[in-house]
């Protein structure tokens, strides 16, 4: 019965732990809307709605907050109504995502700066793939996980370069 109970709490921590990469960039992006707000406003649709506006309206973003930005904006009533209710930035993420699918999926992309070859080995082959696809290279010929681990090491200068 012990273990049961061990396993039950073991997955409920995994599940937690994928569910916040699950919407990332759209957490982050609520996260900065709410630390900016004053807390008298925190629960005021007209000031929500106003800061999800300026915040977007932002030179400094990445891409990637601009595309929430972008899937956000035709929304913002439905998102102010349950962020002004005081729910988490997650469960507000999951739920606008209900409406538009594409929020949850944007997501920041793989750290590569500073890995080594034992890091790498970590990574999944498509994540391998992936950061090679970020970086506008093809792998032709790559069938093999250490093929594709060189090619990314060959081709560590062109990271960090955003689209």
């Amino acid at each position: 019965m012990k273990i049961i109970t061990k396993l039950l709490i073991l997955g409920l921590f995994a599940g937690e732990a994928i569910a916040s990469k699950e919407c990332e960039v759209c957490v982050k992006v609520m996260d900065d809307v709410r630390t900016s707000l004053p807390k008298a406003d925190a629960r005021k649709k007209p000031a929500i709605e106003q800061a999800l506006g300026e915040y977007c309206a932002k030179e400094s973003l990445t891409n990637r907050e601009k595309k929430i930005c972008y899937y956000i904006d035709p929304i913002k009533r439905d998102v102010a109504q349950p962020f002004s209710l005081g729910m988490t930035t997650l469960k507000l993420c999951q739920r606008i995502s209900k409406q538009n699918p594409e929020i949850c999926t944007v997501k920041f992309p793989v750290q590569t700066q500073n890995l080594e070859k034992k890091d790498l080995s970590k990574l999944r082959v498509k994540q391998l793939k992936k950061i090679l696809s970020e970086r506008g290279v093809e792998c032709k010929g790559c069938v093999e996980k250490d093929e594709f681990i060189k090619k990314v090491l060959d081709t560590e200068h062109l990271a960090g370069t955003e689209l």
